[in-house]
């Protein structure tokens, strides 16, 4: 009875190994949705042998993809992906942006930090509340002073009231 949970367990991993294999492939499928779906469950594989082929689809010519991608490496939480996912914080589409905020929120990398600051500016407001998110998941203080600038200047109830988030979780005060 051991033996055979040992081999089904040992079969299930195989199996786990060679879906990994095929997403990556399918990363660079000609099809938009393979990649799509390639990327999907790439993020919730949890295997770091992802991180690369997920940073470089990254630089895929669809927008959707770049977002989703950027959505994987943050559910990855792998610092390797920091400085891939920082160049697209200029990305002209606001939702590869907006993904790369994200996920730079989950990583939880401080160099996130500084490059993320601009972004509380972004003309779209989804961008400023992604990063004001981020910012209070990276809880840095560097970015109290940035934040409270932010705060003072916004008419968007939807990113005041993230900024606020954010200031509570990095300084601890209700006050906000």
């Amino acid at each position: 009875m051991e033996r055979s949970i040992k081999r089904l367990m040992e079969e299930r991993e195989k199996r786990r190994e060679e879906n990994v294999k095929k997403y990556i492939e399918q990363l660079e499928h000609e099809s938009t949705p393979y990649r799509l779906r390639a990327a999907e469950a790439l993020g919730g594989c949890a295997d770091p042998q992802a991180v690369e082929p997920l940073v470089a689809a990254l630089h895929d010519e669809e927008n959707e993809v770049r977002w989703i991608v950027a959505q994987a490496l943050g559910k990855l939480c792998d610092a390797r992906a920091v400085d891939p996912l920082l160049s697209l914080l200029t990305d002209p589409d606001r939702w590869v942006r907006r993904g790369a905020v994200w996920a730079l929120g989950e990583i939880g990398d401080p160099r996130a930090v500084e490059p993320l600051l601009p972004l509380l500016m972004d003309r779209k407001k989804d961008v400023r509340v992604a990063a004001a998110d981020a910012l209070g998941k990276l809880c840095d203080t560097r970015s109290v002073d940035v934040l409270f600038g932010a705060l003072e200047s916004e008419e968007e109830p939807e990113v005041r009231t993230a900024i606020r988030r954010a200031l509570r979780e990095i300084t601890g005060e209700m006050v906000f």
